[in-house]
């Protein structure tokens, strides 16, 4: 048996290797109906760095293919590092890097930067969630913080809802702005006019969609439950950040990615008086859960296996394409 070769994408690798949006949206849902199935995803394992908030995440994860001799099975690890202080140093604050091990011998396959791959899987999972149970009508929209997440989500939102209009809130206002001026310019898809509110209540209190996605952090920015429309649909990728545990306890619908890591999180400072989730998002796919009338909320937690299926997907593209750096083992 010939010995695989061990390939190294960089983040423009990554990005120039990315699959489509109709791809990424089967990828997501892939994973979160193998997180029901038989794959293997323990609650992150995690570390706590000397300096003050840092943090550095393994996400090892399996899952199994449709092939006998496990051919096709997914073998792999997701490697975060955060670092808060460092966006002082001019280097960036989180850091990601993905390994894929070919599942029949266990040797590494690929190593990639995946900073790319955890911004579009994480928006591509909010499109699975937003696809079934988003609102009835088609907009607004509200997007709580203008950062990386808010960028990898906006393509999706406006090919899922294109022209849909847009109310973003930053606590910075320039970096809301510098966003919304990107909006208008058409560089973040089919989306329609793009205002800016003041307060992050005031943002969500029109939205029919309202994805919350602002920077982990000491200080929260909680919004009250009653300023969310009874019929919303929120999809908070920032945790709690957000949207406090009274959204969830009226919420008529509340899916979160991966239950057991979601318990594992429910802590004294996350999750605090949070319920159980009703259902995983990949149990209400396979139940054909429909979107109830109210609100619905969708906290997912960043699920290390999607980090393994879409790093598998890009590392194919990359080979056929021959993208990459070849590494001597």
């Amino acid at each position: 048996m010939d010995t695989p070769p061990l390939r190294y994408l960089s983040a423009a690798d990554v990005l120039t290797a990315m699959p489509d949006v109709e791809e990424r949206l089967s990828l997501a849902e892939t994973t979160m109906l193998a997180l029901v199935d038989d794959a293997q995803m323990p609650p992150k394992i995690g570390v706590d760095p000397a300096p003050a908030d840092s943090f550095a995440h393994a996400m090892p994860a399996w899952m199994r293919g449709s092939a006998a001799d496990a051919s096709d099975d997914l073998l792999g690890v997701q490697w975060v590092v955060g670092f808060p202080e460092n966006a002082r140093r001019g280097s960036p604050a989180i850091t990601a890097t993905t390994i894929i091990n070919d599942a029949v011998t266990g040797l590494p396959l690929g190593i990639l930067d995946a900073g790319g791959i955890t911004a579009l899987r994480t928006a591509a999972v909010s499109g699975v969630a937003i696809s079934r149970w988003g609102p009835a009508d088609p907009g607004p929209v509200a997007i709580i913080g203008a950062g990386v997440q808010a960028r990898s989500h906006l393509p999706l939102v406006g090919h899922l809802l294109p022209g849909v209009p847009v109310t973003l809130y930053d606590r910075d206002p320039e970096r809301a702005q510098a966003l919304a001026v990107e909006i208008a310019a058409g560089d973040h898809g089919q989306l329609g006019e793009v205002s800016i509110a003041t307060d992050a209540a005031a943002a969500v209190e029109d939205a029919a969609l309202v994805l919350t996605l602002v920077s982990f952090g000491p200080d929260r920015q909680a919004i009250p439950a009653e300023a969310f429309r009874e019929d919303a649909t929120i999809v908070a990728v920032d945790y709690d950040m957000c949207a406090p545990a009274a959204v969830a306890k009226k919420a008529a619908l509340f899916l979160t990615d991966d239950r057991d890591q979601f318990l594992a999180n429910r802590t004294n400072e996350q999750f605090a008086g949070y319920p159980e989730p009703g259902a995983m998002i990949g149990e209400a796919i396979a139940e054909g859960t429909p979107r109830p009338v109210g609100r619905v909320l969708v906290t997912h937690l960043g699920a290390g296996l999607a980090d393994v299926v879409f790093g598998d997907a890009i590392l194919r593209i990359a080979a056929a394409r021959d993208i990459g750096t070849i590494l001597e083992r």
